[in-house]
Formats: C-alpha cells, sequence, structure tokens
C-alpha cells in the first residue's frame, strides 16, 4: 500500500472511531436493552430465528468462508487474480483479525445484559470502561464475540481492492450487512449492548488496516551520466 493510500486508510479508521465514541457517550445502551428485555427476561433469547439461524447459523458461516479462503489458497477460486502469497496473507490475517475480540473479552469484567438484575440475571450495570471493576455477574462480555464472525472479513475489502475493486466492493457490503445482521440480533437476545458490536466491529477494522496489504514502492531510476 502506498503510503497515501495508507494515511487514508489509516483517517478512515479514525474517522469510523467518532460515531462508535459518540454512542458510547449517549448513555444509550441500557436503554436499547429495554425495547427487548424485561424483568422477565429477553423474548428474543432463545427464538429459533436469532438462536438456531443468526447465533449458531452465523458462526457456522463464518468457518466455512474460512475453509473456502484455505482452499483459495491451494486453488484460486473465482479467478481470483491473487498470488499464493497474498490469497496465504489473506487467510492468516483474517485469523489474526478472530483472535483479536476473543483477547479483550477475556480481560473485560463487564457482563452481558441477560446478566443484569433487571432482565432476572444478579449483576448491576457498570460501564465496560471500567476495566477491573467487576458487576456481579460472569464478566467476559465486552466486546461481542459474535459480530466478529462477520466484521472479520472486512480484511477482504483490503486484500482484493487492487486487483478486483469491484469483488472489494461488494465483499465489503456484504460483510457490513452481515455485521448489522449478526450484531443486531445479538442485542435483541440479550447477549451484547450495542456498544459491544460498535467496538467489536471497530476493532476488526482496525486491525485490518493495520495489517493491509503494502505493496512496495520501487525507487525511481536515475540515469547516471
Amino acid at each position: 500500500m502506498a503510503p497515501s493510500l495508507f494515511k487514508r486508510d489509516l483517517g478512515i479508521a479514525v474517522a469510523a472511531l467518532v460515531p462508535v465514541v459518540a454512542w458510547d457517550a449517549s448513555g444509550l445502551d441500557l436503554a436499547v436493552q429495554r425495547l427487548f428485555g424485561s424483568a422477565d427476561g429477553f423474548a428474543w433469547r432463545s427464538h429459533w430465528f436469532t438462536s438456531l439461524v443468526l447465533h449458531q447459523g452465523g458462526r457456522a458461516l463464518a468457518w466455512v468462508v474460512v475453509a473456502l479462503l484455505a482452499l483459495n489458497v491451494v486453488k484460486p477460486l473465482l479467478g481470483c487474480a491473487l498470488t499464493r502469497g497474498e490469497r496465504l496473507r489473506w487467510l492468516l490475517v483474517t485469523l489474526v483479525v478472530f483472535a483479536v475480540v476473543p483477547l479483550v473479552k477475556d480481560a473485560s469484567a463487564t457482563s452481558c445484559p441477560w446478566s443484569l438484575a433487571e432482565f432476572g440475571g444478579n449483576a448491576s450495570y457498570v460501564s465496560h470502561w471500567r476495566w477491573g471493576v467487576g458487576d456481579g455477574g460472569p464478566g467476559r462480555c465486552f466486546p461481542s464475540g459474535h459480530a466478529t464472525s462477520a466484521a472479520a472479513f472486512f480484511t477482504g475489502w483490503f486484500a482484493l481492492r487492487r486487483q478486483h475493486p469491484r469483488a472489494a466492493r461488494l465483499w465489503l457490503a456484504a460483510v457490513l450487512m452481515l455485521t448489522v445482521l449478526l450484531g443486531g440480533a445479538q442485542v435483541m437476545r440479550g447477549a451484547h449492548y450495542v456498544s459491544h458490536v460498535l467496538w467489536a466491529a471497530w476493532l476488526c477494522w482496525g486491525v485490518a488496516t493495520l495489517t493491509a496489504p503494502r505493496p512496495v514502492v520501487q525507487p525511481a531510476y536515475v540515469a547516471t551520466p
């Protein structure tokens, strides 16, 4: 990636951070959860569509795509013009992005909405920014791991945009839609706050940006007299 392109990518990542921080500052996480939950819990938690199709199905779809990326390394799929090294990098970087959110989750003391006392659990609401402060629940809920099942594939935009710009745009649009769909399902189920989904998506985008391919810029040839 040329230096100017890398700066643009970093600029996009920084710009994307603004609405994420703004949502955090709004304090609307609980208000949204109250739309879907009550003292009896969350009606959508075990619903077949959100639980089976979007939760379990979304996770299964992610592994199918990873398997296809692995197969793409061995044999290019759908006329992929990337070199084997570029295809392998795409796969490996995607796996790295997949690992980032779980690492953050393991260090988080924040519990999921369905663990709150007002939704039938035993935890109290504590901001996910109060690191190390327990809320009385099991914790390990921030950010959304399930949204990562879609957002981790932001790497495809960076891998494809040079050789396959149209495919890259379609890939990015599909990943964004799936991130919203899978993340939204988790919010409805009480598994995550909106902020958890937004931060997971931003972390995936940020890591994908930092690990994006960077073509080597050849120095200009200067003829000697």
